[in-house]
């Protein structure tokens, strides 16, 4: 007996047109609603009011709107697809942009063109912005910054200006980037030859980021840095003691130096235990021969992987990192005064903890990667890093959009692809009535996602100055 079809009433029969506003990125409406009550795109149009020197086509404010969708949407990051964009009215809708306000790609390459290798560092004034406004909203009691480079493997690129082998075997850039958390708040953007100390870079982001904390949040509250081997400089260890800040910083495994750990009686070592993982450490003074003072210093070497499994001796890395934390200086005592951390303590302990959780700014470099794209598209250095600083301040301005909504509909967690599959990949039908543009998605997208309660919480309560 044949099987009755229940289906026949729901089947297809031909496809047809339809002239209604559609859009397949109805959250995207969430993004625009938080990047107005921000106002980054008046900061950016205050600076870079001298690209636009017309009054025809795109104006610049719709410009950096349309640009930072282009970044958080991420379906497709090539100029070109400005072009599909430009004609998709559906989508100029949820970004609340006129039609003929759209922005072809030939518009976006003029706007990163016109940006010259001077005026191209004035990203940096308003990324420093930005971290200012994060710090005024968090209010953090202590402020653990890093310093690590990120490669731009742009390898395939036939010709492209600053691209040059790093030290990951590929071509591409190498910027300087700064963190804190989750966020990236200083970048300097730089060729790929270019290493982790390379000029004066790393002392003058330190310097500059510091006397920024100090002017516009907090003349005393406590500031670490951390930072790997590729940062070992007696300068920058001597400039930390000057601005009266911690740091935890990798060093290198000098002869003597091993020797002189050899030579240490076995009850000067002790072992330390996190998450199953076991070390082996011990603590000293050092100075090297072109130093003017010696610092403290910390030797570990696991004895344990991450299961609690004893490693093999050829198995285990020696490492040694020097720090100001604990000695007879002001950070120390500022860092003692913070009662209301639980990172207060100044044991070996708490700054092996400290060292490793430079691992973070990894993962924030994964969560860029993830968010924009490592290969540019201009063949001119300055074009390409208008483009990289466009994409770093619409970066934080996502990690900004997870914290600010603050429920569990988001977490902090969400990397750009997660979000984007769960929050911005929505059908809306955009209607014009009673002189209200509505938005309509589907009753179930809008229950599972509690839109309404998104659409409270996207507005920003405090905007960037």
């Amino acid at each position: 007996m044949a099987e009755k079809n229940n289906d026949v009433k729901h089947k297809i029969d031909r496809i047809e047109t339809t002239s209604d506003c559609l859009s397949s990125r109805a959250g995207l409406s969430l993004v625009v609603r938080y990047i107005k009550s921000t106002r980054i795109c008046h900061i950016l149009l205050k600076i870079f009011a001298f690209v636009k020197k017309t009054a025809k086509g795109t104006g610049l404010l719709s410009l950096f709107q349309q640009i930072i969708c282009f970044f958080f949407d991420g379906s497709n990051l090539r100029l070109t697809h400005f072009d599909k964009l430009k004609n998709d009215e559906g989508y100029a809708a949820s970004i609340e942009t006129a039609k003929k306000q759209m922005a072809s790609s030939h518009a976006i390459k003029r706007f990163f063109r016109a940006i010259s290798k001077v005026r191209v560092w004035l990203f940096r004034k308003v990324l420093k912005q930005l971290f200012v406004w994060r710090l005024v909203i968090e209010k953090p009691k202590l402020i653990k910054i890093g310093i690590d480079t990120m490669v731009m493997d742009n390898d395939d690129a036939l010709k492209k200006e600053g691209v040059e082998p790093t030290y990951k075997k590929v071509k591409g850039f190498q910027p300087l980037q700064m963190y804190w958390g989750r966020y990236i708040i200083d970048a300097i953007f730089r060729n790929g030859k270019a290493h982790s100390n390379h000029g004066n870079h790393t002392v003058r982001i330190v310097k500059e980021i510091v006397e920024l904390i100090r002017k516009h949040y907090s003349k005393d509250v406590p500031i670490l840095l951390m930072a790997d081997t590729g940062f070992f400089d007696k300068k920058l260890f001597a400039l930390c003691d000057r601005l009266q800040i911690g740091f935890v910083i990798g060093g290198k495994m000098y002869a003597d130096v091993k020797e002189s750990i050899a030579n240490r009686p076995d009850e000067e070592f002790f072992t330390y235990t996190r998450n199953k993982k076991t070390w082996l450490f011990c603590e000293f003074m050092d100075k090297r021969k072109s130093w003017d003072s010696s610092w403290r210093t910390i030797y570990t070497k696991p004895i344990s992987d991450d299961e609690g499994q004893i490693l093999l001796e050829f198995a285990r890395p020696e490492t040694i990192m020097y720090t100001n934390i604990g000695m007879d200086n002001s950070i120390t005592k500022s860092i003692l005064a913070v009662k209301e951390t639980k990172e207060t303590t100044i044991s070996p302990q708490a700054i092996i903890t400290l060292y490793h959780q430079r691992g973070r700014d990894e993962l924030v470099n994964r969560g860029l990667k993830d968010f924009g794209a490592e290969q540019l598209p201009f063949k001119r250095f300055s074009s390409n890093a208008a483009f990289y600083y466009m994409m770093i301040i619409s970066f934080f301005l996502f990690e900004s959009f997870k914290y600010d909504i603050d429920c569990e509909i988001i977490p902090l967690q969400w990397y750009a692809t997660t979000f984007r599959r769960r929050c911005l990949d929505i059908a809306g039908k955009i209607v014009r009535t009673g002189r209200q543009v509505i938005m309509k998605i589907a009753h179930s997208a809008y229950q599972f996602l509690r839109f309404d309660v998104l659409w409270e919480k996207s507005i920003c309560t405090i905007s960037i100055q």
